[in-house]
């Protein structure tokens, strides 16, 4: 499994991603799923994938090398789209072309075509938008009403976000909720695990203004879920007891 969220705020964007990929209980093995990709002050993408790895990766070598405008002779890579809409547009295109060559062995081997990603960024001149693009290579933006989208395993880190995130958060309270998300959903779900790949991009920078890898052990990390386990158990504790039963006598 995989669990990757991407949170965009006032300020920026947050995209945190898992490494963990399972072929099995015994063989599970660790691939980045978050790829980035830009030109430092003039645009700056990130790509998070979900599902069959073979297929993300195929999805992403095709968008690093580029496909060929019938009408144009372009090559058409995710650095020469002209807008984020038609960066998103050019990713299912991506998805379909690599379906059109595949899908048909993997159904013969009855094997689901499996795969999404979340598509993040911004280009100088444009703001700055988050996209969740799916298996058919159709997609959906986030909105001011709800500035985060999911993919993978998201259910148990989904109530962590619909609580803490809004709009005006700040940057790096974002980047702490969407950790507190992940070890939720780790917590929950061993096929979602470390190490953590993350970034973190202002508005109107067209940069990384963090990109960084939690390791298995890191101090930060570690401290934020112990942390979290002790304030929910403390705030249960502080709730008073239901007055029904014996318990309201």
């Amino acid at each position: 499994m995989t669990y990757c969220c991407g949170i965009l705020v006032r300020d920026g964007l947050v995209m945190i991603a898992d490494t963990r990929t399972n072929a099995g209980l015994d063989n599970v093995s660790t691939f980045r799923k978050l790829n980035v990709f830009g030109v430092p002050g003039k645009r700056i993408m990130a790509l998070a994938s979900s599902g069959n790895l073979s297929l993300s990766q195929s999805v992403v070598s095709t968008l690093s090398e580029g496909t060929e405008n019938p009408e144009t002779k372009e090559i058409e890579t995710l650095l020469n789209a002209p807008t984020m809409f038609q960066a998103a547009q050019r990713i299912g295109q991506a998805i379909r072309r690599v379906h059109k060559l595949e899908g048909a062995a993997l159904e013969a081997a009855d094997v689901t075509f499996d795969v999404s990603f979340l598509f993040a960024g911004q280009i100088m001149g444009e703001k700055m938008r988050l996209y969740m693009v799916y298996g058919a290579g159709n997609f959906i933006e986030c909105t001011v009403d709800t500035p985060y989208l999911q993919i993978g395993e998201h259910k148990y880190g989904k109530p962590v976000l619909d609580r803490a995130i809004n709009y005006g958060v700040d940057l790096y309270d974002a980047l702490k909720i969407g950790l507190i998300s992940m070890d939720s959903t780790m917590r929950s779900n061993l096929g979602v695990g470390m190490p953590i790949d993350i970034l973190v991009a202002r508005r109107d920078t067209c940069e990384a203004e963090l990109s960084y890898r939690i390791e298995p052990g890191e101090p930060y990390f570690h401290d934020l879920r112990e942390r979290w386990s002790a304030a929910l158990r403390a705030a249960h504790m502080n709730i008073p007891r239901p007055p029904y039963g014996a318990a309201g006598r």
